[in-house]
């Protein structure tokens, strides 16, 4: 069993950054792929970026160049920098973890305004 918890979101203005931590507990972290997806108003829910057990990462095309993934296994907590912010980055954003199963943090809210 994981359990994610997830903060850092907020109200940013259109090109500002935010970071976002979500923290594990409950299992082995480092073992993980972990995950941040988001799921804006009527939409449905999307990958953002993830990140392996080994470090390897990959980006949604919308946010390569903008947002950065990263791990710390010794806190069991997984990152996202968030720069260069658009109106369209505003959702709801969720951790994942999943190895055999997937678990899911219960999300924070990202608002970007224009």
């Amino acid at each position: 069993q994981v359990q994610l918890v997830e903060s850092g979101g907020g109200l940013v203005q259109a090109g500002g950054s935010l970071r976002l931590s979500c923290a594990a507990s409950g299992s082995i972290f480092r073992i993980y792929t972990m995950g941040w997806y988001r799921q804006a108003p009527g939409k449905q829910r999307e990958l953002v970026a993830t990140i392996t057990s080994g470090g390897s990462t990959n980006y949604a095309d919308s946010v390569k160049g903008r947002f950065t993934i990263s791990r710390d296994n010794a806190k069991k907590t997984v990152y996202l920098q968030m720069n260069s912010l658009k109106p369209e980055d505003t959702a709801v954003y969720y951790c994942n973890a999943q190895l055999s199963n997937s678990y899911w943090g219960k999300g924070t809210l990202v608002t970007v305004s224009s």
